[in-house]
């Protein structure tokens, strides 16, 4: 009983609760409203629910006009859409979670337009055999776990989940805009390995990792990643969030290693539901920073994390009026990638670093691709008329320093077909994608979520 008792009064200096009864369990961050939260869904409750069982299902549709009238249709740098001028089912989701005597079972299915924009992107199901994106691809969250009811609980799974290092959800109905920041865009939106998830208080959870690799279904090389996400909400108008990642995720190169880490604040300043004007306002700020260092390849050594290092923040504001119904958005951009490791879909305007594939310039490999930077601004408008459902409509202007955005000729082919040229030019070999430096978009979507 002394020992029950020291540890009780150890724990409690630390605003850990703690109770001998396995059956007593405290839900982190129990008692406080973060609907609110951008990357965080704004239902109150789930329809779908039963005891022990708890459903979800989700239908994402857009419309999206680039004012560069790419003529493939094709947007090239984004992680959520990937065709223009077009209706597109972007995400259809179903699926639910089962806890019962302790075991957790949670596997959400997936198909839409929004698989070939970041599943097919993974690089290391050409890592030998017996791995395809096929086999993943409309899995979007599938795990196997056990929790304990201590603390206000521990949790272990393992299989696929979702990564929150850059703040912004996978789940467009999350964020405050529909296209996520650039500094969003470039990091994972799942890990297939391991984690755990601890509760120490309602006011804290800590969770660390342990993957395959960044945004990856298997492995560049022989060692595995490993990550910690944390986050501390004192009350239900202020979080934190910390999240640091480190593995060796580089094709070919022995000892080349990656760090990235990204740190968030959000507060709500002001709260009145209830109001026919303004009912809500609230800013989120996201910041990251990362590089890769080390190895060589070829005899030729890799540059160093000063020439390699990523950097970037992004700031949004947004508005609520009409007790919660409408909504509006403006955030605020920039980072800076002189490696370019990250962009999602590089240009293919020079040597590749790391592979050494034939490019547009003679750049040997070690070489630095010419230096990235980019800037955006967008703004966002919502109706959200009940929990269920989300109508938006949003403006966006991107810049990069060097071409990078689909220009009118497109990023596919010399005629904006797959697999075709045209033979007055030459070959395709010879054709170049059409790529620029800035880049506006409109974007409309209705997204419904039970």
């Amino acid at each position: 009983m002394k020992k029950s008792l020291l540890l009780s009064l150890l724990l409690a200096v630390f605003g850990i609760s703690y109770s001998q009864d396995s059956t007593i369990i405290h839900s982190p961050f129990e008692g406080m409203d973060f609907t609110w939260l951008n990357g965080n869904n704004r239902q109150r409750s789930n329809i779908l629910g039963v005891k022990n069982f708890t459903g979800l299902m989700i239908v994402d549709t857009y419309y999206n006009y680039s004012f560069n009238k790419p003529m493939d249709n094709t947007i090239n740098t984004s992680s959520i859409i990937g065709r223009n001028n077009e209706i597109t089912l972007n995400m259809a989701s179903i699926g639910g979670e089962m806890v019962y005597n302790n075991v957790i079972a949670r596997i959400y299915l997936q198909t839409g337009a929004m698989l070939s924009v970041i599943q097919e992107t993974d690089p290391t199901v050409n890592h030998g055999r017996n791995l395809r994106t096929t086999d993943m691809k409309f899995i979007r969250e599938a795990v196997a776990g056990y929790q304990w009811n201590t603390w206000n609980s521990i949790r272990f799974e393992t299989g696929i989940f979702m990564s929150f290092i850059g703040l912004e959800s996978y789940i467009a109905q999350e964020n405050w805009s529909y296209q996520r920041s650039m500094v969003c865009d470039f990091t994972p939106f799942y890990f297939s390995g391991a984690r755990l998830q601890i509760h120490p208080s309602k006011k804290w959870k800590i969770e660390p990792w342990l993957m395959n690799g960044w945004y990856s279904y298997g492995k560049f090389n022989k060692g595995s990643s490993v990550g910690l996400a944390t986050y501390y909400r004192p009350n239900e108008n202020t979080t934190f969030v910390a999240n640091f990642y480190y593995g060796t995720d580089t094709r070919n190169i022995a000892g080349r290693v990656r760090f990235h880490h990204d740190n968030t604040v959000m507060i709500r300043y002001k709260n009145n539901p209830a109001s026919r004007g303004v009912s809500r306002m609230a800013f989120s700020l996201n910041s990251h920073y990362g590089y890769e260092d080390g190895g060589s390849l070829n005899g030729v050594a890799y540059p160093s994390r000063s020439e390699t290092y990523f950097a970037g923040t992004s700031l949004a504001n947004r508005i609520w009026f009409q007790e919660n119904k409408f909504a509006m958005t403006l955030r605020a951009g920039y980072l800076t990638n002189p490696g370019r490791y990250l962009p999602v879909n590089p240009a293919p305007l020079y040597t590749d670093p790391v592979s050494g594939a034939t490019g547009y310039t003679d750049i040997k490999p070690g070489d630095l691709a010419p230096k990235f930077e980019a800037w955006e601004f967008t703004g966002t408008f919502d109706y959200m008329p009940n929990g269920f459902i989300t109508l938006r409509a949003e403006i966006l202007n991107r810049h990069s320093s060097v071409p990078y955005f689909a220009g009118p000729g497109g990023t596919t082919s010399v005629d904006g077909w797959l697999g075709t040229s045209d033979p007055n030019i030459g070959t395709p070999q010879a054709w170049k994608p059409d790529l620029r430096t800035l880049e506006n978009r409109l974007i409309f979507a209705v997204i419904a979520r039970f």
